[in-house]
């Protein structure tokens, strides 16, 4: 499993939210479980849809990875939200994330990330 770009969106001062975001690729057929970091006190993965005209923002049990083909966690699509932060999140900064990945196997693994904070702003790389 290859993780490319991995960032997380700076905060305002008493922001409780944000969203990490990349871009995943397995060889084989896996799918993500489950994303952890210690700046926030919970972490989730996030899809953002269109449902009857309206953006809806919903969890997910698990991000399925097809075999050989990249799936981009980006703003407005699925991301890592990381809820109930623990201080506020700067440009320049770096976040801890780890990722538990099950391969079509069974196998399960952790993927352990440093995401560098970018401007508030930030939609892209």
């Amino acid at each position: 499993m290859t993780v490319s770009d991995p960032w997380v969106r700076a905060t305002v001062a008493q922001q409780p939210a944000t969203g990490a975001f990349m871009q995943l690729l397995s060889v084989q057929g896996a799918r993500v479980l489950e994303a952890r970091s210690p700046a926030a006190a919970m972490v989730e993965i996030h899809e953002m849809k269109m449902d009857g005209g309206v953006m809806q923002m919903r969890p997910v049990q698990a991000l399925e990875l097809p075999a050989g083909k990249t799936v981009e966690l980006k703003p407005g699509g699925y991301h890592v939200m990381l809820m109930g932060l623990k201080q506020q999140l700067k440009e320049g900064d770096s976040v801890p994330l780890s990722l538990v990945v099950e391969t079509a196997g069974g196998k399960r693994e952790t993927i352990e990330l440093k995401a560098p904070v970018r401007a508030l702003g930030a939609v892209k790389h």
